[in-house]
């Protein structure tokens, strides 16, 4: 098997970024397939005992076992590492998987962290209860506020973790500025870019020490496979994070890696086509609704910082209607053409209730801190006609007089 140009850096460096989502981290066997083979293998067999044996020692290259390398995996990993402009990257078997390896990899007993609080359910589960298990100290704040982010740092303050945009609130972080404050104090920064993907914004560009995905969302786009991944400098990847995931086993499957593989060859079109959708789909909302949290609307109050750090504002936003949770529930239950369901990226429009869903996890306290209350929905804009979806959502509403 040998690899394309795809893997020659200086031909890749002169690709633009779509064509480096089409072609980055191509191999090829000798039939020379146009499309990306997946190699459904567990193990690797070799011609005699010396070759295992120096590959297992770092003393040559090759394949060992696909827990630690696979083909169809290594070309995902490499092309999504040209796309972020990471030296490199590794694939887990899912988003959850991606946070909890970016985190666990790099904290050991008696080190601080420091979360903002707007986040994926699962992952303030794992910072909140998870983490303190091993004696790993976590202090959430508003991720918008620069000072408090100064004023959490501790002499054993190891790691800075947010997204932006954050589920399902839409607060943005200031990526420079936060990314800048951590480095001034040695502290690693994190950033949790599934909302947006490199399509639409690129952390590392602005500072950030490493980007992890739910690469399950929008790179795969269409709610197929479950995956991860972590990207960052070759010495975090390599030195920090693999021999954590080599050893743990938060291994991606090679058919997996290769749905994505294929689905990141559409990211661009459809992630600003989406983007691009749901921003109409927001204007025809924001005079419906009581409360609409979109940062591609100029009455976002941080819309200036995401003109700054973003290309669009991404697929998916929230809003709120007064009656709590039973008014929500009866939206959601009047829908006819938009699914109901917890994911987001699909080509297809998707709304769930976060407090009831993917934020169920979290006490009312800390869901009520974060803002996410009992009324708010949010919605993932798909590829339909835009006119559709508001048509949908419009009788939807007027179930609850909207």
């Amino acid at each position: 098997m040998k690899r394309d140009t795809g893997q020659n850096r200086s031909i890749t460096s002169k690709w633009r970024s779509s064509t480096r989502a089409v072609r980055g981290g191509t191999w090829r066997s000798e039939q020379g397939e146009t499309s990306e083979a997946i190699f459904m293998t567990s193990g690797y067999c070799y011609d005699d005992a010396h070759t295992p044996a120096a590959r297992f020692a770092g003393q040559e290259p090759g394949m060992t076992y696909s827990r630690t390398q696979n083909p169809s995996v290594q070309m995902l990993e490499e092309r999504i590492a040209l796309m972020e402009g990471a030296e490199a990257c590794r694939a887990q078997a899912s988003g959850m998987a991606a946070m909890s390896t970016a985190l666990l990899c790099q904290l050991s007993v008696g080190d601080h962290m420091v979360v903002a609080r707007a986040a994926f359910g699962p992952t303030r589960w794992v910072t909140d209860n998870l983490l303190p298990r091993f004696g790993i100290e976590c202090t959430a704040v508003d991720g918008r506020d620069l000072d408090q982010w100064k004023a959490a740092i501790r002499p054993n303050t190891k790691v800075f973790f947010f997204e932006t945009p954050a589920n399902p609130t839409m607060d943005i972080v200031d990526i420079a500025a936060v990314c800048a404050l951590a480095r001034e104090n040695g502290i690693r920064s994190v950033v949790d870019n599934a909302f947006a993907t490199s399509a639409l914004q690129r952390p590392l560009d602005q500072g950030a020490d490493v980007v992890a995905y739910a690469a399950t969302k929008l790179m795969d786009g269409q709610g197929r496979v479950l995956a991860g991944a972590v990207c960052g400098t070759a010495e975090f990847i390599n030195g920090v994070l693999l021999p954590y995931q080599r050893n743990t086993g938060c291994t991606l499957s090679p058919f997996n890696a290769w749905i994505v593989l294929k689905g990141l060859e559409t990211l661009e079109l459809r992630a600003v086509k989406q983007a691009e959708n749901a921003l109409e789909v927001a204007r025809f909302l924001e005079a419906r609704v009581p409360v609409l949290n979109h940062p591609g609307l100029p009455s976002h109050p941080q819309h200036e910082l995401v003109k700054r750090q973003m290309r669009l504002a991404g697929s998916v936003f929230s809003f709120e209607v007064d009656g709590g949770r039973e008014a929500a529930h009866k939206v959601l239950d009047a829908l006819e053409m938009i699914d109901i369901s917890n994911n987001i990226g699909d080509t297809k429009s998707l709304m769930t209730h976060p407090s009831s869903t993917t934020h169920s996890s979290l006490t009312p306290e800390t869901r009520a801190l974060m803002g996410v209350n009992e009324g708010m929905l949010r919605i993932s804009v798909g590829l339909e006609d835009p006119a559709d979806v508001m048509e949908d959502l419009d009788q939807a509403l007027r179930t609850i007089g909207l």
